[in-house]
C-alpha cells in the first residue's frame, strides 16, 4: 500500500488535465474503483474498470485512425493501456501495459502484435510503467510504480523476472535507461537517482542511490551527455528547484563507487543551477550533441535550453493547442497549454517531445529554430471539455520512441500505438525575412512570413503565433484572414507585426510564428530583444 503523500501527488493529475488550470506536477495514476459501480464481466482487462469508466480508460473508439502523417494500430486485447515504449535493434516496437502487467511487441513490417502473458503479475493490479529500455543481452527492463518493482523480460526465452526497487520512505521508480552494464532509474517521489547493477551480486541486483540536492522534492527524468555527466531536475511544486549535473566519471573513480546496497552522500560531485523564471514542473530532459541540455516544462507550453558554458537558460514555447484537444464547450478555459512531457533527440539532432494536452508530438530543429507539430488523429472526449463536440479530446500520448525517420508512440486511453513518418513531405514550409529583431518600449516592427507550398491539395490554413513574454509585453498581429486556402504553386505572403508595450521590461523573448492545418503546425522562432 502506497503512503498517502505519493497518492496525493499522483491523484491530482486527473483534475488538472481537464481544465488546464492548476499544477501538472503530478503523475497519472489509475483511479480507485467505487464498490457500487457495475462491472460487466467480459473476460478481458476491461474487467479491471467499472462499466462507467471504460470509455474513459479503455478506449472511446473501436478503430484506430490515420492522417496524412500518422498511422495508428489498435491493440488486439482490449483495455491494455499502453505506456512506456522502446525499439529493439531489429526494429521491433516493445511497450508496457498498465492494465495487464505485460510487455507486448509490434512487428512494423508485418503489422502484427504479440502480447506476452506475465504469470508473476497479480490479477487486477494496475501500474504506471513509465520506463522501459532494451539491454544488449536481449532483454527489456521496465519500471513498476504500483509495487515499487524493476522487471526484466527476456526476449529470447520469453520469461519475466522481478526485483524490489530499493526504496526509502515513499518511492516511485519512473524513467529507466540501460547505460553499459548499469541501469539508471529516477525515483520521482523518493528524491534520488539509483544505479542498479544486475551483474555484480549472486544474490540479485546490487544498487547505489544518489540522494538529490533539494530536500523534500521530486527527482525528475535524467539524461546522459557526451561527457557521461548525468543531468536531472529536482523541484518542489510552486517553489522552484534546480537542474543538477552529476559527474559520473569522478564518481566511478572515487572509493565510494562501490555497489553497497546503500544511499551514498556524494554532493561534492553534483553541480546545481537554479531554475529560470517560468520553469516550475520539468519532466523531460535531453542532452544535445552541442552540449546543451533541453528540458520540457509540464505545467505550461514552455521548453528550455541550458548552455553549461554560459550557465544560461533560453525559454521556448509551443504553439497554442488546437480547440480539438481541449474542447472548451463550457468556455472556462482561457489560456490552454500544451504540457510538453518527455524529450529526446533523433539521429538528425532534432529535439522530439510529446505535448500531452495538445494531443501532438513536436519536432524542433535547434539549428534553424523551426518547429513541426504533428496532431495525433485519435482523441478521447472524456479527457477534455468536449460535451457534444466531435473529434475532440486527448489520446494521452505518454511516451514515444524513435526508429530512423519514424516516431512510435502509445495512446494510454485509446488502446493504440501509432507512428509518425517524418520523412513524408510537409504540406508547406514557412520562412521569415528575419529571425532576430530589436525593439524599444512602444515600438513596432514588420516581418514577412512566406508560406511555401510543397504540393497540391493543401488544406485550409490559419496563422499561429505564441511568445514567451508575459504581461502582454509583446503583441503579435498579421493581415491574413482567419482561414484561407493557399495556392499550390505560389508562396503566400503574410505581413506580421510585433509590438512591444509601453511598459515592457528589457528582456529577450522567443516569438513563434507559422501556420497550421487540422493535422500539422509548421512554425519558426523570432528572437525579440527589448531594450531599455
Amino acid at each position: 500500500m502506497k503512503k498517502k503523500t505519493k497518492g496525493l501527488i499522483v491523484a491530482a493529475f486527473f483534475g488538472i488535465i481537464m481544465l488546464t488550470s492548476v499544477a501538472a506536477s503530478s503523475l497519472p495514476r489509475t483511479p480507485v474503483n467505487n464498490a457500487d459501480d457495475q462491472i460487466t464481466i467480459t473476460g478481458t482487462p476491461m474487467d479491471n474498470y467499472p462499466d462507467v469508466q471504460r470509455a474513459q480508460f479503455c478506449s472511446s473508439e473501436e478503430s484506430a485512425k490515420s492522417s496524412a502523417f500518422v498511422k495508428e494500430y489498435k491493440i488486439p486485447t482490449q483495455c491494455t493501456q499502453p505506456l512506456a515504449i522502446v525499439t529493439d535493434p531489429d526494429g521491433n516496437i516493445w511497450f508496457t501495459q498498465t492494465n495487464t502487467g505485460r510487455v507486448a511487441k509490434f512487428d512494423p513490417i508485418n503489422e502484427v502484435f504479440t502480447e506476452y502473458e506475465n504469470p508473476k503479475w497479480q490479477k487486477g493490479t494496475r501500474s504506471m510503467m513509465w520506463g522501459i529500455d532494451y539491454s544488449p543481452d536481449g532483454s527489456l527492463w521496465f519500471t513498476d510504480e504500483a509495487t515499487d518493482g524493476i522487471w526484466k523480460f527476456s526476449i529470447i526465452d520469453k520469461q519475466y523476472g522481478r526485483t524490489d526497487y530499493p526504496k526509502i520512505a515513499d518511492s516511485l521508480p519512473q524513467r529507466l535507461s540501460v547505460e553499459g552494464s548499469k541501469i539508471i532509474v529516477n525515483d520521482f517521489t523518493g528524491n534520488k537517482l539509483t544505479f542498479l547493477d544486475p551483474t555484480q551480486s549472486s544474490e540479485g541486483i546490487s544498487y547505489l542511490s544518489i540522494p538529490s540536492p533539494v530536500e523534500n522534492s521530486v527527482t525528475g527524468a535524467f539524461a546522459v551527455d557526451s561527457q557521461r555527466n548525468i543531468w536531472y531536475t529536482n523541484w518542489v511544486f510552486q517553489k522552484g528547484g534546480v537542474l543538477a549535473k552529476f559527474n559520473q566519471d569522478k564518481f566511478e573513480k572515487s572509493s565510494t563507487a562501490q555497489f553497497e546496497n546503500s544511499t551514498t552522500p556524494l554532493f561534492d560531485l553534483i553541480n546545481v543551477y537554479q531554475f529560470p523564471k517560468g520553469m516550475t514542473t520539468p519532466n523531460g530532459i535531453a542532452a544535445g550533441t552541442n552540449g546543451k541540455i533541453w528540458i520540457a516544462d509540464t505545467s505550461s507550453s514552455f521548453f528550455f535550453s541550458f548552455d553549461p558554458n554560459t550557465e544560461s537558460f533560453t525559454k521556448y514555447i509551443t504553439s497554442t493547442p488546437q480547440v480539438s484537444s481541449y474542447g472548451n464547450s463550457s468556455g472556462v478555459i482561457k489560456n490552454p497549454v500544451s504540457r510538453p512531457y518527455w524529450t529526446t533527440f533523433n539521429e538528425n539532432g532534432k529535439l522530439v517531445f510529446n505535448e500531452q494536452t495538445a494531443n501532438r508530438i513536436g519536432v524542433f530543429d535547434p539549428e534553424s529554430e523551426s518547429l513541426v507539430e504533428y496532431v495525433i488523429p485519435s482523441n478521447n472526449p472524456n479527457w477534455a471539455d468536449c460535451e457534444e463536440m466531435e473529434n475532440c479530446g486527448l489520446a494521452q500520448i505518454f511516451d514515444f520512441t524513435i526508429s530512423g525517420d519514424k516516431i512510435w508512440f502509445t495512446e494510454w486511453v485509446e488502446n493504440n500505438i501509432g507512428v509518425i513518418d517524418t520523412s513524408l513531405p510537409l504540406f508547406f514550409d514557412v520562412e521569415l525575412d528575419s529571425q532576430k529583431v530589436t525593439l524599444k518600449k512602444g515600438e513596432k516592427i514588420q516581418l514577412t512570413l512566406s508560406i511555401i507550398p510543397k504540393g497540391h491539395n493543401i488544406p485550409n490554413l490559419s496563422i499561429i503565433s505564441s511568445d514567451t513574454a508575459g504581461f502582454s509585453d509583446l503583441i503579435v498581429e498579421h493581415n491574413a484572414p482567419d482561414t484561407f486556402k493557399p495556392d499550390s504553386d505560389t508562396p503566400r505572403i503574410v505581413q506580421v507585426s510585433i509590438s512591444s508595450s509601453d511598459n515592457a521590461l528589457p528582456d529577450v523573448h522567443k516569438v513563434l510564428i507559422g501556420a497550421q492545418t487540422d493535422d500539422l503546425v509548421v512554425s519558426k522562432f523570432v528572437t525579440v530583444i527589448i531594450e531599455q
